[in-house]
């Protein structure tokens, strides 16, 4: 049965209805890094209560993952937690006569605060700390997603003691890969896939124009990455950058994110088969 989620960097936004409405014709949503300090509770399509589902807010205990809320429409007590950080939190997904899952949600700091370095050796540090939860829940059905503030091709995300996400599906089934003798497990990264000017649109979730020599314009930071056991789990088109909610359109005519209707982040649809 095909769970799905939405992630969306919601900007500090109070933008908690219109995550309601992307997310109405779902029946399971995992949404990362909400600016919903107050509401604990999405009331779908501003409905009632008692006319409509609520999405309730799955709190960790631990309080400490700055700025990631999660909402699901199924009850909280499926979403155990296992970890939590300032910017990350990892909860194990137990759905009955579903594969279980080990979701980790993860806002890392902005480019505009830390330079690439840093970010690339947050990435190892956020890869041990995932394998760590892998052996303490005793599987890797990992599924890591949030916004990772850099793009698939950098070296945090695609270095071996990095995150080492790859593009390619087949050699993520290779399960890993070794340098120096020691043995890295992959992650594979369908983000690649909806990057540039192709037939899927639009060509990334962040816009940013600067007068430095190296300008990409279009950015991947909002990004899923999946396991090896997971691979065959996402479908070909389980992947989507959404533009419209509830027949308004996250973005404006330039074909940019519309900060006055959404956020300056594009949210992230994705779907697993468990």
């Amino acid at each position: 049965m095909e769970t799905a989620f939405l992630c969306w960097n919601l900007n500090r936004r109070p933008l908690q209805q219109l995550v309601a409405k992307l997310v109405e014709r779902e029946k399971q949503v995992g949404d990362a890094d909400c600016a919903l300090q107050k509401d604990r509770n999405i009331n779908v399509s501003g409905a009632s209560q008692d006319d409509q589902p609520i999405f309730h807010y799955a709190a960790n205990p631990a309080g400490s993952s700055d700025g990631i809320k999660i909402f699901t429409r199924f009850s909280t007590e499926f979403l155990r937690p296992v970890q939590d950080a300032r910017r990350l939190t990892i909860r194990h997904l137990v759905l009955p006569a579903r594969t279980e899952v080990i979701l980790a949600v993860v806002h890392f700091p902005s480019k505009l605060h830390w330079p690439d370095a840093s970010q690339h050796f947050e990435c190892t540090e956020l890869g041990r700390t995932i394998a760590g939860a892998e052996r303490q829940v005793g599987h890797s059905h990992t599924v890591l997603t949030g916004d990772l503030n850099m793009n698939p091709f950098e070296a945090g995300v695609v270095a071996a003691n990095g995150l080492n996400a790859t593009m390619v599906r087949s050699r993520a089934l290779k399960q890993s890969r070794t340098v120096q003798d020691k043995d890295y497990t992959f992650f594979f990264n369908p983000m690649w896939g909806h990057f540039g000017d192709g037939e899927l649109k639009p060509p990334g979730t962040y816009y940013y124009a600067s007068d430095e020599h190296v300008n990409y314009y279009w950015n991947m930071f909002d990004q899923v990455l999946i396991r090896p056991s997971l691979v065959e789990r996402l479908p070909r088109d389980g992947v989507e950058i959404l533009t419209s909610a509830a027949g308004a359109s996250l973005v404006a005519r330039n074909g940019r994110p519309d900060k006055s209707a959404g956020s300056d982040h594009l949210p992230l649809l994705f779907r697993l088969d468990l």
